[in-house]
């Protein structure tokens, strides 16, 4: 197994180790990943979105632990301290599923609960879809279904206005970074760690790499026509925040229709995009209550 300990902490926020937590550097498909492993139990995969890291699930990981799971927190390729190949191709939404099965099979793990926000929402779905044996259940944190995504029409299309701007390379990094990433600062501002978040982008590498997501999966062909993929089979939870500045309440309701197997939907009022940095101990409960019958 390529497998190398990275080192152990305690807590930290800009970290996000929590309690015996170990960091580990996993080689698989061609890139690096950085993981943290936490726990021992039944396995729960934790899928950050942009512009995170697997920090984004500290107060997940302290209460799925805590509660007889081992949670798997990898940095995705192109953030954190993962590789960030310079090639667009090494982007493409296939490279990040076969990145999350070889870290399944590094860790020799059969089946596994999966949990996403965000980008980390499409790419575990993706990942139920395309080989369902190794999905126990999946959980959908702000995004829903890139189907649904679509089908919740203009209302949607106008929240997601800054697929098309970053699509320019070069271009969409300047807007970000310009004015001490002034525009950066007023796109993200409901993110609670948004000063760890711009010091990570003030890196021109990391900058582009975490924009690949966009640059591969997220085109303006993208809002009108959706990727076709099998129904997702496992049992799906999705949960939306009302003061989401980015997804429709639509575009995660209207996922139910994309699901074969079973599916429950929640809503935080008053809560926004980050929900499980915002709202941490309502996001365990449900966490905790999905999988239990799981």
């Amino acid at each position: 197994m390529n497998i190398v300990e990275t080192g152990r902490d305690s807590a930290g926020l800009a970290t996000g180790r929590g309690a015996g937590s170990a960091l580990t550097r996993i080689e698989t498909n061609g890139v690096e990943l950085q993981v943290q492993v936490s726990g021992t139990g039944t396995d729960v995969v934790l899928v950050h979105g942009f512009p995170d890291t697997h920090a984004v699930w500290r107060h997940q990981v302290s209460a799925l632990t805590a509660a007889g799971y081992r949670t798997i927190a990898p940095d995705l390729r192109g953030f954190g301290a993962s590789d960030k190949p310079v090639e667009l191709a090494d982007y493409e939404l296939a490279h990040y599923v076969r990145d999350l099965v070889g870290v399944l099979d590094e860790l020799g793990i059969e089946r596994a609960h999966l949990v996403g926000h965000d980008w980390g929402s499409p790419l575990v779905q993706l990942l139920a879809a395309t080989v369902p044996d190794r999905v126990a259940s999946v959980s959908l944190l702000s995004a829903g279904s890139p189907a649904a995504n679509v089908e919740a029409g203009v209302a949607q299309r106008e929240k997601s206005w800054y697929f098309l701007l970053f699509q320019f390379p070069g271009i969409a990094e300047r807007w970000l970074s310009q004015d001490d990433f002034a525009n950066a600062r007023q796109w993200l501002s409901s993110h609670p760690d948004l000063p760890e978040v711009i010091e990570r982008l003030r890196d021109p590498r990391a900058l582009s790499t975490s924009l690949g997501l966009y640059r591969t999966g997220a085109g303006p062909r993208l809002l009108v026509e959706p990727p076709q993929l099998p129904p997702v089979l496992a049992p799906v939870m999705g949960i939306w925040s009302s003061e989401d500045r980015f997804l429709t309440e639509e575009s995660m309701t209207g996922t139910g229709k994309h699901v074969r197997g079973s599916w429950r939907y929640e809503r935080l009022d008053g809560i926004g995009h980050w929900m499980q940095l915002e709202a941490p101990e309502r996001v365990n409960d449900l966490l905790l209550d999905f999988l239990t019958g799981k």
